[in-house]
């Protein structure tokens, strides 16, 4: 019976987001204020009825209800209920349920907060989020029903792929898709924009909360993936440039930008046509990391799905809505003026020229990652592009972007001049010169970790520049500056905070680019030396987890004859998905991480192949990640961020349409 519940509830969300892209359009266009005022009551029938959809799948799941075929295939009664729950969205139908859920409650905290928007652009951005999700409910529906019954019922289920019974993995999902979704919502303006033919200051400080909030969750669930398959996969890396990580980073990249540019149209009106653009490019991304989880066509261990069929119809909505909008933003995009003037040397200048930056190495990472594809599909040739190409290709992009980064703060609007910028950076250069030859002459390292050295610490710097311009640090008392820092708006506070995190992930990447790695096969009592340490496997046994078994290895990690760490590896063998998985062994102080992975025994010599790792700053990876997002949320917390800005007609009187 709540199988049935929850494919009405489906149902019903898929009539009310039918009515909410309709009605609310035809009474914003008709300036019908009755049918404008449908669009929230709509928004909210849908979120409820999507949300009831959704926990009738967590219940089906929690009582491993195996009448229901999506349970049968993906959960099993030994799996530990943490992971029963978090098994709802770690298959491909119960993933769409958690994406449609997130945009209805998209569109609810658009009606609960969106009450000084003008009743026609909330009526038309609330149709439009109507209709993305009309789109989505239909493909669930139609080919990926997660209410699906079987009869006569298995005794047991399938069981989930062990590799996502991961606490990392079960957050990793719902957090990449608020960025995801979150980027639903700035589209749904940017159309709202373009049927409207105007954009001015309020449109930009209504849309920069959510492609801030977008920007900070999708930074989450990057890092928080990364992670993951640094811990669970046994690897020892952090990115590979797979070709659904790069799925999750295109959005990432395009978002970055028209973070940046949003902040131009509400500051100085200008970059209009430029911010709607990446509006609907950041959208665009984001259903092509949808289309390449689902349909098969690029092999990856993150995939979902392989179902060329499912492929096809998200391919199908990405046409739709991308192809739409552009097809809009062509007719409509010369309406919208630009009216803020500025010189090439100014932030305005600054945040265009980092704008040209990431959008370039975006085109990079696209190309990279779908040229397998076309390859395959216009030449029969089978292409690999692999992280070699990557990084080649990227570094000419992110050095220029860098030492840009670090100078846009410190610029004025409008106009500004480049002298006494350099010269307000020669402490952050002087830190980085001295980060370039410390990591030179003390660690032996090569130079291009140097050089990542040296562009941390000139963007940590920059930060820290920005912060003592702002409170006039050294140029007036203490106390003065103290009063200064606490009346600083938190956004600025943000903006420095997220710049300096990402010198904390340049400095993790340069010291990853240092890190030890060692091979070696060892029988118990055996001892191998690496990165100054002693590494003597103590044991090999059997161990027992609530469904899996394990074999497992004891390693001692010693300094001068002293036990520093105990490290216990293991692989583990799930029976139901009759499938092996890795369990590492770390060992962190947050400068450095150790590193175990226990591979096959020699049923002969006795000998277990152990791989270790000295990683040299990978903390800093994850932690630079986690600042990032903090200082996007500090920038979201500032008070001038959240309000609703003042009626457009008071912005811009007589402006035309």
């Amino acid at each position: 019976m709540i199988a049935e519940v929850g494919h009405f509830a489906l149902a019903l969300a898929l009539i009310l987001a039918f009515a909410q892209a309709t009605l609310p359009m035809v009474g914003a266009q008709q300036r019908d204020a009755r049918l404008m005022a449908t669009a929230a009551p709509f928004a909210i029938g849908q979120c409820v009825a999507i949300l009831a959809a959704f926990f009738c799948l967590m219940w089906s799941y929690a009582i491993n209800d195996t009448t229901v075929a999506n349970v049968v295939q993906n959960s099993h009664s030994q799996k530990p209920m943490l992971f029963k729950i978090t098994g709802t969205w770690g298959n491909h139908e119960g993933s769409m349920i958690l994406w449609v859920s997130i945009l209805a409650l998209c569109g609810l905290a658009v009606s609960a907060f969106g009450r000084g928007l003008p009743s026609s652009l909330k009526a038309r951005v609330l149709g439009v989020l109507g209709l993305v999700s009309v789109g989505f409910l239909v493909f669930i529906l139609r080919t990926s029903n997660p209410f699906d019954r079987v009869w006569p019922p298995p005794v047991e289920g399938q069981g989930l792929n062990p590799v996502l019974q991961d606490i990392g993995l079960a957050i990793h999902p719902p957090l990449l898709y608020l960025g995801y979704v979150g980027y639903a919502v700035t589209f749904a303006f940017a159309i709202a924009a373009l049927i409207e033919g105007r954009v001015d200051a309020a449109w930009g400080r209504w849309v920069r909360p959510w492609s801030l909030a977008a920007w900070s969750c999708l930074t989450c669930g990057i890092a928080l993936g990364s992670w993951w398959a640094y811990y669970e996969l046994g690897w020892g890396g952090f990115w590979f440039w797979d070709p659904v990580e790069n799925a999750s980073l295109l959005p990432w990249l395009i978002g970055t930008a028209l973070l940046h540019s949003a902040i131009v149209v509400e500051k100085r009106e200008a970059l209009k046509t430029w911010t709607v653009l990446l509006a609907i490019i950041a959208f665009g991304m984001s259903l092509l990391g949808t289309f390449l989880v689902r349909s098969g066509v690029l092999n990856s261990v993150h995939a979902f799905a392989n179902d060329p069929e499912r492929g096809l119809f998200i391919l199908g909505l990405l046409l739709f809505y991308v192809g739409g909008a552009f097809l809009l933003f062509a007719w409509r995009a010369q309406a919208m003026a630009p009216t803020g003037i500025f010189a090439p040397v100014s932030r305005e200048g600054a945040i265009v020229l980092n704008n040209l930056l990431v959008c370039s190495l975006s085109a990079v990472v696209f190309v990279g990652t779908l040229w397998p594809m076309f390859a395959d599909a216009l030449f029969g040739a089978k292409v690999s592009v692999g992280p070699p190409f990557f990084n080649t290709a990227a570094f000419p992009l992110v050095v220029p972007l860098i030492l840009a980064m670090a100078a846009g703060p410190l610029m004025p609007w409008k106009r500004a001049q480049l002298w006494p910028v350099i010269q307000r950076l020669w402490a952050a250069a002087l830190i980085a010169f001295a980060a370039f030859f410390v990591a030179l002459l003390l660690t032996g390292a090569p130079v291009l970790p140097a050089v990542g050295f040296a562009f941390a610490a000139w963007v940590i710097g920059a930060a820290l520049t920005d912060i003592a311009d702002r409170t006039a640090l050294f140029r007036t008392t203490l106390s003065n500056s103290w009063a200064r820092a606490r009346g600083l708006p938190r956004a600025a506070w943000g903006a420095a905070l997220a710049h300096a995190g990402v010198g904390v992930v340049a400095a993790g990447i340069a010291g990853m680019g240092l890190a030890q790695e060692k091979l070696v096969a060892m029988a118990v009592g055996d001892s191998t030396e690496m990165a100054g340490y002693t590494w003597r496997l103590e044991r090999v046994a059997d161990a027992q987890g609530p469904n899996f078994s394990a074999r497992r290895a004891t390693i001692s990690v010693l300094q001068d004859g002293r036990v520093l760490h105990v490290m216990e590896p293991s692989r583990r063998w799930f029976p139901v998905a009759r499938q092996n998985t890795t369990e590492v062994a770390i060992r962190t102080n947050l400068i450095y991480d150790l590193y175990a992975v226990i591979g096959e025994e020699d049923a002969a010599t006795g000998k277990a192949v152990i791989r270790i790792h000295y990683n040299l700053l990978a903390p800093w990876l994850w932690l630079g990640a986690a600042v990032m997002a903090l200082g996007g949320g500090l920038s979201l917390a500032d008070r001038r961020t959240r309000v609703a800005a003042p009626n457009r007609k008071a912005v811009a009187q007589g402006a035309p349409a």
